[in-house]
């Protein structure tokens, strides 16, 4: 498509007013991120099962209204993937993927919290629109300790109208 739309859906089957994808923001976000000085923080899930260290500049969280985030409600900001170190083993974490599978949400298994998770690939639209892959990490702004996530400026991503077949 060459108008700069991405035909869209709400989630339940029903179609939407088609809406400009969100393209060179992620980016940009990215970018936005990863200049000025870093900060390492601490993070865990709610029971403290999953422990992790991030370095990263937060200046902006995401929050997406697809299915799952909506759900979730979780304040995630973007860095690369090198930038997360997991300080408990892999097999403490839980794995749930869904839709093209691409995405993968690590949990813990006692508590249910996702601190962290790797992004889903852009679907045809979104690369055809412009949308570069991210090889990198979501991690979630509401784990970390000493951050006060309400506080950070919020970039909408609306997930909810891209269609995974497109």
């Amino acid at each position: 498509m060459s108008s700069g739309f991405c035909g869209t859906s709400s989630g339940n089957g029903a179609s939407s007013e088609r809406a400009p994808l969100q393209t060179s923001s992620s980016a940009i976000a990215l970018k936005r991120s990863t200049l000025g000085p870093m900060t390492t923080y601490g993070g865990a899930c709610h029971c403290g099962r999953v422990r992790f260290e991030v370095e990263a500049k937060i200046d902006h969280v995401r929050v997406c209204d697809c299915s799952i985030c909506h759900r979730r409600g979780a304040l995630n900001f973007r860095v690369p993937k090198e930038a997360l170190r997991l300080l408990t083993p892999w097999e403490t974490l839980s794995l749930y993927q869904w839709g093209t599978m691409t995405a993968r949400d690590y949990f813990c298994p006692v508590c249910g919290i996702l601190p962290f998770r790797r992004p889903s690939d852009p679907t045809p639209c979104e690369l055809e629109e412009g949308v570069e892959p991210f090889d990198g990490w979501a991690v979630n702004a509401r784990c970390l300790q000493g951050v006060d996530a309400d506080a950070l400026p919020i970039e909408r991503i609306y997930g909810s109208r891209i269609r995974a077949g497109t």
